[in-house]
């Protein structure tokens, strides 16, 4: 009966891991979406000076501040690199973060931004979705769970002997008389 209650105890805390999955992504998604934002604006001005002087290419921007005389234009350059190779990390970000569900979770696993990916993680709060993804995903979580505690039981258990029957076969035991 023990065993029925604690395999019913690791279901369910699989089925609440899981279901944080979904919202993990969505916070993960939003963050990026508010930092693009606010990057974009923040090029705003730039991208107006490099459409109006330079065809839209930004990089040529950069390039024709670092070619400047001027210590002041020298420094901007690199000031305006930052934010443009930075919008560009946010604009991948944001790609991936807009793919099928399976993409932005192997993203999320392999390749995301430490830093938003961190900041994420500080700000993230519980909660419990009902949406068909975040049940599917509780489920999914919760049946792995629970299979991997049972395999670690058995096998422990296994090792250590309990649930194994020592029968002494007795034409061996006769041999030795």
């Amino acid at each position: 009966m023990f065993r029925g209650y604690l395999r019913l105890v690791v279901f369910g805390l699989g089925l609440l891991i899981g279901v944080q999955v979904p919202g993990f992504i969505d916070d993960y998604s939003k963050r990026v979406d508010a930092h693009r934002a606010e990057s974009e604006q923040s090029l705003s001005g730039f991208r107006e000076t490099a459409h109006r002087f330079f065809k839209d290419d930004l990089d040529a921007l950069v390039a024709h501040y670092r070619a400047s005389t001027d210590a002041v234009m020298r420094s901007d350059a690199d000031s305006v690199n930052r934010l443009v190779t930075r919008a560009n990390l946010l604009e991948d970000e944001w790609l991936a973060m807009h793919g099928p569900w399976y993409t932005q979770v192997v993203h999320l696993m392999t390749s995301a931004d430490p830093q938003l990916l961190q900041e994420t993680v500080d700000a993230y709060t519980y909660q419990v979705l009902l949406a068909p993804q975040a049940i599917a995903w509780g489920l999914g979580c919760a049946l792995v769970l629970a299979w991997l505690v049972e395999l670690i039981v058995l096998a422990a258990g296994w090792t250590l002997g309990f649930g194994r029957k020592h029968r002494i076969i007795q034409t061996e035991q006769r041999h030795w008389r």
